[in-house]
């Protein structure tokens, strides 16, 4: 079990491609990540059913399951970036989560999560001609939370759930900015000891919560015959990033390091979604999540004129999806019993002047009898900013999940 963890642990820690926030916290993994609610949109924390497994903003959901749901999923991300005339392209690839949920009968249901919140991974070379600086930039960034849930439908109006979770956050981070010598200075005839020269700002650390093991979710909701929907609030928490800095000269010399600890308050998020079903499979779903920032974010920075600190706003998410249900019938023609889904959502992140609008098409496709399902989600969408510090990114992903559902416990 050790070693399984270790490896889950391992591909959480792998980074996604935007450069958006890099030396803030990074990118914000939405919906935890699962290619199904990716699929539509990043919408549908109401829609209730085994086939939906966890949610981190709505834990209450699982009250109404009556199978073990075992969930894990993979993403590959392209992002090219541009900013006045410079273009490039990074990718990255990632496991963002990993879920396992199952019922206790009138005892409730638990679950636990693992999932990648925040991420931050670039690793690039520029310059290195006769009259360029060589640069090379490397971030690895990622805060990463174990999330044990319960819930239980009241006892008399079983229409109605509760939820909560804690999230227990761990994480790690380095950075490494390292310069080589500014050649145009130098006379041809010394150029052969000064090219030996680089300077390297080296980073590292880790991310918990400072003087709290966890912060919490609370969520209540509600299951009818043709619509659902459920509220949630997030209680805010201060993430702290304990750092030492390695000023280095040619990897030979370093100068005293010096420890740094970075504060940073992130404030209550409110949740909330509902889902509309017709013609008995197909559904119509609308999720909104807000978080009001308020205060600046401090960078990591450190050398070399970087900027102290990442302004920032108002965090919302805006998501519409639609999905049809697939067959639950074996024996129906294969097509019908595959799940359907589309989707689309604007979102304003935390860095001040970034928005982002992007659509989603995705996918369920059942493996076998027992309700094991191949989930694929394929999203796009351009991220604006409207600073001229960042850049703007077009981006695609594509997620896959494997979905298992089954009676662990339960007599046949």
């Amino acid at each position: 079990m050790k070693k399984i963890v270790l490896v889950l642990l391992g591909l959480a820690v792998c980074g996604f491609a935007s450069v958006i926030g890099l030396d803030a916290i990074g990118e914000e993994q939405m919906a935890g990540g699962v290619a199904a609610t990716a699929g539509r949109g990043y919408a549908g924390g109401a829609k209730t059913g085994d086939a939906e497994g966890l949610s981190l903003l709505n834990p209450a959901r699982n009250a109404f399951d009556t199978k073990v749901v075992f969930n894990v999923n993979f993403l590959m991300e392209w992002v090219a970036l541009e900013s006045h005339g410079d273009n490039f392209g990074v990718n990255g690839i990632s496991m963002p989560s990993f879920n396992l949920s199952f019922p206790m009968g009138g005892f409730g249901s638990m679950g636990v999560s693992l999932w990648q919140s925040y991420s931050s991974n670039i690793d690039e070379e520029v310059g290195g001609g006769k009259k360029s600086i060589e640069t090379s930039v490397e971030y690895q960034s990622s805060v990463y939370e174990i999330v044990p849930s319960y819930s239980f439908r009241l006892p008399v109006i079983r229409n109605f759930a509760l939820g909560a979770s804690a999230h227990l956050v761990m994480g790690n981070l380095t950075r490494s900015i390292s310069m080589g010598p500014d050649m145009e200075e130098v006379s041809s005839k010394d150029a052969w000891a000064a090219s030996r020269i680089e300077l390297t700002d080296y980073v590292d650390g880790t991310w918990e919560i400072k003087n709290h093991p966890a912060y919490y979710t609370l969520a209540l909701q509600y299951r009818g015959h043709q619509s659902s929907f459920y509220f949630s609030y997030t209680t805010p928490h201060t993430l702290l990033n304990e750092l030492d800095y390695n000023f280095r000269l040619s990897e030979l010399d370093t100068l005293a390091p010096t420890k740094k600890s970075r504060e940073i308050e992130v404030p209550a998020q409110l949740a909330t979604g509902i889902n509309i079903r017709f013609m008995k499979r197909n559904n119509v779903m609308l999720d909104l999540a807000s978080r009001g920032w308020d205060k600046d974010i401090e960078n990591v920075a450190g050398s070399f004129g970087m900027e102290s600190v990442t302004e920032t706003q108002k965090d919302m998410l805006v998501a519409l999806g639609f999905q049809r249900d697939g067959s639950p019938m074996f024996y129906d023609p294969y097509l019908d019993r595959v799940t359907y889904r589309l989707g689309g959502w604007y979102k304003t992140w935390y860095v001040k002047d970034v928005y982002e609008l992007g659509g989603s098409l995705g996918a369920g496709f059942p493996l076998g009898r027992k309700g094991t399902t191949l989930d694929l989600s394929f999203q796009a969408g351009k991220r604006f900013a409207d600073s001229s510090r960042a850049w703007d990114e077009i981006f695609l992903g594509f997620r896959i999940g494997l979905m298992g559902v089954g009676n662990w416990g339960q007599t046949r």
